[in-house]
């Protein structure tokens, strides 16, 4: 049962993966777990780099961190990657997360932080349900769906595609707490990790696009309203 104290007690096993030669990036993880109360919960998962394919070692790297929680008999299980970066970390919050999970049996997964394509409002402000698009740096799922996951070996489909297609009843933290620092990447294209960087970051993004789903009516009514205003100006300024 989930304490007031310990809102991390909730998750019976906290993995974090990082490629074994990445010692910078563990040290910081570290430091970011001790933030949040969370460092002697954590289980580094050290895994090589894979050698031809970074998204199948992403992949293989997630899938056996869920095999291992279901080996010990997890009933929920937390992963991070060692790019963690926790912003204004609120146990209250998390408390109210996981209080909401124990009171829904039916959820698949939950993400502390990711990119959405659509962000819906629960009965609960802390909490909202989310159709994911990509991130998968810092998530819970339940046994249920974790068995159904690890049934899946790798078919050249990356892991944020696969959680893609089994996006149902996912929900997430709100305001999210957890994000990816800037931490040079081993996983990305030079290009891709240097485009991220140039919009400001993971976080940065991440950050936007969860303002943006909250508020997406707001700014397109809103952008709608001035375009047309734009219009009519226009408009009555060529009757002069």
């Amino acid at each position: 049962m989930t304490t007031v104290s310990d809102p991390w007690s909730f998750f019976d096993k906290i993995y974090c993966i990082s490629i074994d030669t990445r010692i910078d990036r563990r040290t910081e993880a570290q430091k970011q777990f001790s933030s949040a109360n969370l460092l002697d919960r954590v289980e580094f998962i050290l895994v090589k780099k894979h050698p031809v394919n970074p998204e199948q070692g992403i992949f293989e790297s997630h899938m056996y961190c869920l095999q291992r929680g279901l080996q010990t008999g997890a009933r929920h299980i937390l992963i991070f990657e060692d790019d963690i970066l926790f912003k204004t970390f609120q146990p209250e919050i998390l408390l109210t997360g996981v209080q909401f999970l124990e009171n829904r049996q039916n959820w698949k997964a939950f993400f502390l932080g990711a990119i959405s394509r659509k962000i819906t409002t629960t009965e609960v402000s802390s909490v909202v349900k989310i159709q994911y698009q990509c991130l998968a740096h810092a998530y819970a799922v339940n046994r249920p769906f974790a068995r159904q996951l690890v049934r899946e070996s790798w078919n050249n489909i990356p892991y944020d595609d696969l959680l893609q297609k089994q996006c149902e009843e996912f929900y997430a933290l709100s305001p999210m707490l957890a994000f990816q620092s800037q931490a040079s990447s081993d996983n990305k294209t030079v290009f891709l990790d240097t485009m991220r960087r140039f919009f400001g970051g993971l976080a940065f993004i991440q950050r936007m696009n969860e303002i943006y789903q909250k508020n997406k009516v707001f700014i397109i009514v809103s952008h709608g309203l001035g375009i047309m205003g734009l219009l009519l100006l226009i408009t009555q300024l060529k009757k002069y």
